[in-house]
C-alpha cells in the first residue's frame, strides 16, 4: 500500500510509543492532520520538553529547574526519603498529597536478565544522601515484582550499615503490578501501611 513518506514517518514514530499500535498511530496521525492547531500545539510542547526538561541532580526526577522544586522546598521533611523506580512514580505519589518528604529515583530496578546491575542505578547517590543529610527513614516504594523485590532486598541490606530505618510500602498492591496503574486508594493504603524491612 502506498503511503506518503512524511505520513509514514509520523505513524512509525508514534508506533514506537508504549501502548500505541498501528491503528492507534494512524488515528492519531490523521487527527493531527485534520486539526492543524493540535499538531502545532504538540510540536511546541515536544520542542519545549526537549529544550527544558532534564533530570534533577539530587533526586533524579524530571524537572525544568535543577535542583527540582521538590528538592529545594524548605517545607518538606528532610528526614524521610521515598525511593521509586521511575520519575513518573514521583508524580503519582505527589498527586495523593500524603507524602511530604524527599524523593529518590533509582532509574529502574536490578534485573540481571536485562543486564541491569546495581551500578547502573542511582544507588550510590542514595547512600550518600542517607549518610550526609540526616535521613532517618528510607521508604522503598518499588513495584511488587521479582525485580522490585530483589532491588528492595539489596537496598535494605546496603542501608542497614547506615543505621537508617528502612521500610517498604505495604502489599496493598498486587504482586506483579505497576504503581502507574494503581488507583489512589490502593496506593494510599500501601504507603500508609508500610513496614520496616527485616
Amino acid at each position: 500500500m502506498w503511503v506518503p513518506k512524511s505520513l509514514d514517518r509520523i505513524i512509525l514514530a508514534l508506533k514506537k510509543l508504549p501502548g500505541i499500535g498501528e491503528r492507534s498511530a494512524e488515528r492519531i496521525t490523521f487527527h493531527l492532520l485534520r486539526e492543524p492547531e493540535h499538531l502545532e500545539e504538540l510540536i511546541g510542547a515536544l520542542v519545549d520538553a526537549r529544550d527544558h526538561l532534564r533530570f534533577c541532580s539530587i533526586c533524579h526526577g524530571i524537572t525544568d529547574t535543577d535542583p527540582c522544586p521538590l528538592c529545594t522546598d524548605p517545607g518538606r521533611d528532610d528526614s524521610v526519603i521515598c525511593v521509586v523506580e521511575r520519575p513518573q512514580d514521583v508524580f503519582l505519589i505527589e498527586r495523593m498529597g500524603l507524602f511530604h518528604g524527599r524523593y529518590h529515583v533509582l532509574g529502574g530496578v536490578i534485573s540481571p536478565i536485562d543486564g541491569v546491575g546495581p551500578e547502573a542505578l542511582h544507588i550510590e547517590d542514595l547512600v550518600q544522601r542517607v549518610r550526609h543529610n540526616g535521613v532517618q527513614e528510607v521508604i522503598l516504594a518499588l513495584n511488587p515484582t521479582v525485580e522490585g523485590d530483589a532491588t528492595a532486598y539489596y537496598l535494605g541490606e546496603l542501608l542497614k550499615a547506615t543505621g537508617v530505618k528502612v521500610t517498604r510500602i505495604a502489599r496493598g498492591l498486587p504482586a506483579g503490578s505497576d504503581l502507574f496503574f494503581s488507583d489512589a486508594l490502593t496506593l494510599r493504603e500501601a504507603l500508609t501501611g508500610r513496614k520496616e524491612l527485616d
